[in-house]
């Protein structure tokens, strides 16, 4: 970032989230800021980097994620065709933590940097309104300001805090529509939500736009543990590839808090400028109803479906599953390969408390999908038994998994699509389409695609125990 210019914009994605309430197309192991739900083709992490592409506009992004995602990100980015510092969030800490981060991150280069914060996982419906806000927010961030957009209710959310917004700005902020944040108000009931859109109360957007040096100021004012932990685990870290690594034992220190309780609530010098592009954090299935196309029945469906006297619902099939509802409204119905999900629309909210009660009775479903993507590529599980398991890999083009023996499982590979090189202790072989390679128990191995195209296989596991840690990793280029 050095060498750029004061009125470019930093942006600065949180990546972090797990999206539990969009369950069980969205999970730990792929969350909804990587699934392409409010489009067919691409991600909302994808068109929230996009967002910030115009480079006389937005300096280099910004990414923050956790360890576990940092893969998945560099992945989508590389087939948007974008690029963007990435850090490493060795856990979960709220958005305070992530805020101080990467205010810090910006400063390091440019002390007075506009830094803009935005989640990953949000739908914006004109991108060209969103970075004419943007710009307007800058001119109350670079007198001082921490700026919010507040989006005007178009209904009486219970989803969304709100902002009272208060007098206008001073100069020239003022005069593009930024006012003082008269308070913040939590999630309110229906009958609250109504007063509030009365009294001319906006949604809590999460956006925030400031001067690097300014909100650092106000941490060090009302959060100064959050502070110096992101102080303590920046100044510790460590590349790793093409990551920066936040030290671990640094960042744990830090309280778990949002910057709106840590910060925005407290400080004197938050702003908000009232916006009215379409938008929605895409919380729930049925806000993802709200902002996707419908049918004339009020009907929004993704996959193979089929429908008869349903009205204003979210039918969601995966892969080739073919997914049937007759005669029922208002409800979403979500068909993966190894979950189904039936609600009411209005009470999609609760589905986060089902993938609770899920994981207290350990359901590898609550968390993992079938699809597990790696820094390599991925694999399927196709089946699974008490002594076996089968899978379907996929492995990139130069791509290699890590060196490796397992204590308590022989491996069989079949080769479907491209041809495999395939180490088992000192001897490498290729093996081609329509041919297969034994790897007995506790042999040292390894699978590498030396060609153009994508390496497909099928693994057959078998043994007494088929779990992904009997994975004893030698060697790993992916330093896992």
């Amino acid at each position: 970032m050095s060498g750029e210019t004061t009125d470019l914009i930093h942006p600065v994605i949180l990546c972090g989230g797990s999206g539990t309430r969009l369950w069980p197309a969205s999970r730990e192991s792929f969350p909804k800021q990587f699934i392409p739900l409010a489009e067919a083709h691409r991600s909302s992490f994808q068109a929230t980097a996009a967002r910030v592409t115009n480079s006389n506009v937005f300096a280099r992004p910004t990414v923050i994620t956790a360890n576990d995602a940092r893969f998945i990100v560099a992945e989508q980015l590389a087939q948007a065709g974008l690029a963007a510092d990435i850090l490493l969030e060795p856990a979960r800490r709220d958005s305070a933590a992530a805020v101080a981060i990467a205010a810090l991150h910006a400063a390091a280069h440019q002390p007075d940097a506009l830094v803009l914060i935005l989640a990953a996982d949000h739908v914006v419906g004109d991108d060209d309104a969103f970075a004419a806000a943007v710009q307007a927010c800058s001119l109350g961030a670079k007198a001082g300001h921490i700026m919010t957009l507040g989006i005007m209710p178009t209904s009486p959310a219970t989803a969304y805090g709100y902002i009272q917004p208060g007098d206008p700005l001073p100069g020239a902020a003022g005069q593009a529509g930024a006012r003082v944040v008269q308070r913040f108000l939590e999630k309110p009931d229906a009958a609250r939500a109504e007063g509030l859109i009365a009294e001319g109360a906006l949604w809590n957007s999460g956006y925030f736009l400031f001067r690097a040096d300014v909100i650092l100021d106000e941490m060090r004012r009302h959060a100064p543990a959050v502070l110096a932990a992101a102080q303590a685990s920046l100044s510790a870290a460590v590349r790793d590839l093409d990551f920066l690594r936040l030290d671990t034992d640094a960042f744990l220190a830090s309280p778990q808090i949002s910057l709106d309780y840590a910060v925005m609530e407290h400080t004197d010098r938050a702003a908000v400028l009232p916006v009215s592009f379409p938008w929605s954090d895409i919380g729930t299935w049925g806000a993802l109803w709200e902002v996707s196309q419908q049918d004339a029945n009020g009907n929004a469906v993704r996959g193979r479906v089929a429908l008869q006297g349903t009205r204003n619902s979210l039918v969601h099939s995966e892969g080739e599953l073919l997914t049937t509802v007759v005669g029922l409204d208002d409800v979403v119905v979500v068909a993966t390969s190894d979950a189904v999900l039936v609600t009411s629309r209005q009470r999609g909210g609760e589905v986060k408390t089902l993938v609770e009660q899920l994981r207290a009775r350990s359901e590898p479903e609550a968390d993992a999908h079938r699809l597990m993507y790696r820094p390599w590529g991925s694999y399927q599980r196709i089946d699974i038994g008490s002594r076996f398991q089968v899978k379907r890999i996929t492995v990139k083009p130069g791509a290699r998994l890590s060196l490796q023996k397992h204590y308590h499982r022989a491996e069989h590979w079949v080769v479907v699509r491209g041809t495999a090189e395939v180490t088992v202790d000192e001897r490498v072989s290729l093996v081609h389409e329509n041919e297969a390679i034994y790897l007995p128990i506790g042999c040292v191995h390894r699978l590498t695609n030396p060609g153009k195209i994508p390496l497909e296989l099928i693994e057959v596991q078998v043994g007494s125990y088929t779990g992904e840690d009997d994975i004893i990793r030698i060697e790993d280029v992916y330093g896992r």
